[in-house]
């Protein structure tokens, strides 16, 4: 009885060590965020994600301008980019983001075409935010996006 007993316990004492050896991809649970240092074209790019379960259960990308309004918000900003690139803020955002979350951080991240400069501000934005998800380190990391 003693010897189930000693089993059923270290079997117990174990478990928490098990599970936290199923996090696969390092994420620490939270919210984490990278933005671009610098207004570029006057808009500065962020990437927000949320980790639960040690995966990506949210993300959003976008840009906001000094004022704080949303670049995807922005309608005429949209029928001018549409019309002159072949996509808008609000299609390639979304487009980046659910690679990202689909990915979980490991898949490449296929560009939109008309949307390039931002494909490449997006991955240096994600490459920095899922490097703090595995930190553990909630605070804003800025990051040079200089092109």
């Amino acid at each position: 009885m003693r010897r189930i007993f000693a089993l059923l316990l270290s079997a117990l004492l174990m478990a928490p060590l098990l599970t936290a050896c199923g996090n696969q991809t390092g994420f620490q649970d939270g919210y984490y965020t990278a933005k671009v240092s610098e207004f570029s074209h006057g808009w500065k790019e962020y990437i927000t994600i949320l980790v639960k379960g040690g995966s990506i259960i949210s993300v959003e990308y976008n840009a906001e301008n000094a004022s704080g309004f949303i670049k995807s918000w922005d309608n005429a900003y949209m029928q001018t980019m549409l019309h002159s690139n072949g996509t808008y803020p609000n299609e390639y955002t979304r487009y980046y983001a659910t690679q990202l979350l689909e990915g979980q951080g490991e898949g490449e991240i296929d560009a939109i075409t008309g949307a390039s400069s931002s494909h490449g501000t997006f991955q240096m934005l994600a490459q920095a935010v899922l490097e703090q998800a595995r930190k553990g380190d909630s605070s804003i990391v800025i990051v040079d996006a200089a092109h």
